[in-house]
């Protein structure tokens, strides 16, 4: 057989071995894809109905501005008291669940959400810590938040949470502690302390109230070291004098977390506080961390990133 005969038998024989191989590994790229979407899809496809926005919410949150919030922050570290800002931001906007992340187009799956990006930025001693905490919740009221995300960064290192709904919690942290390096886990559905922030906005009257289980803040889990899991809590929602305070108690950690907002809408978060103890070991003891409204403005603040709107956050008293 003439050799240039034998080179083209021989990478017929190669393709026809390499292709149904490549086909079989596009197809369970494919199935795997397909498999992800489906699990995000699920996360909200609850038996909850759609719930109807009023009026009121499509002309307050889809007017294509965002509401932010400034806070006085005494916030307790290390056993003592530190003086900050915190910030709330809450805006509207479309939510791919597949890929849990903020859509860039139209797309008849996308998810109206309002997201939170809570952010605190205080001082311990000589380094400072800032922290940021994102939550995405629909705005139909229909499940849990969708995902939630934390990060913290200060001079010792940064820690990172994410939470993203969807056959579970799928949960992913790192951290420079030691013990927290690298985990990944899942855990099963229930309330969540993030979303409250983001229920509170959308419709207050369907807070958990009574003895549940909760997932505490990442912030808190994180900061303290504590094991990510739902913890037996008690909630309670009062009302008086124009104003609600939604109340969870978690005898475990022995902490209390307290929201202040307006009992009209847009049902506007004023105040907060959280009890719970701080220090080293056997000196540490039970401190609130309280956070005081300052000021509130509305604003595409995305808009706004030339330097000669940097005096617009003498506005927000920062």
């Amino acid at each position: 057989m003439k050799p240039y005969l034998r080179f083209e038998i021989i990478v017929f024989f190669l393709i026809f071995l390499v292709c149904p191989l490549a086909s079989c590994d596009d197809k369970k790229s494919s199935r795997s894809q397909e498999m992800a979407m489906v699990a995000g899809k699920a996360a909200v496809k609850e038996t909850s109905p759609t719930k109807e926005l009023s009026e009121d919410f499509k002309e307050y949150w889809y007017a294509g501005e965002a509401e932010i919030t400034s806070y006085h922050l005494e916030q307790a570290r290390y056993g003592e008291l530190r003086e900050g800002s915190s910030v709330l931001v809450y805006v509207t906007e479309p939510f791919l669940p597949e890929v849990q992340v903020k859509a860039n187009g139209k797309n008849p799956d996308n998810v109206p959400v309002l997201k939170l990006n809570s952010t605190k930025n205080y001082l311990t001693g000589i380094y400072p810590y800032s922290i940021m905490t994102s939550s995405f919740y629909p705005v139909h009221d229909n499940t849990h938040a969708l995902k939630v995300s934390f990060s913290s960064q200060e001079w010792c290192g940064q820690v990172y949470a994410q939470l993203n709904n969807r056959d579970t919690y799928e949960v992913l942290s790192h951290s420079y502690f030691e013990g927290e390096a690298d985990q990944q886990f899942q855990l099963d559905k229930t309330a969540l302390e993030n979303e409250v922030w983001n229920k509170i906005r959308v419709n207050p009257t369907s807070l958990p109230v009574g003895t549940l289980e909760m997932i505490p803040s990442l912030e808190y889990i994180r900061l303290s070291h504590k094991q990510l899991k739902p913890y037996k809590a008690s909630a309670t929602l009062i009302d008086e004098k124009g104003f609600s305070t939604y109340q969870v108690d978690y005898p475990e950690l022995e902490r209390t977390l307290k929201i202040t907002f307006t009992t009209a809408f847009p049902y506007s978060i004023e105040s907060w506080s959280e009890s719970f103890k701080s220090g080293f070991g056997g000196n540490a003891k039970t401190m609130v961390s309280t956070a005081t409204k300052m000021e509130r403005i509305k604003s595409p603040y995305w808009q706004k990133n030339s330097n000669s709107y940097l005096p617009l956050r003498d506005s927000l008293g920062l």
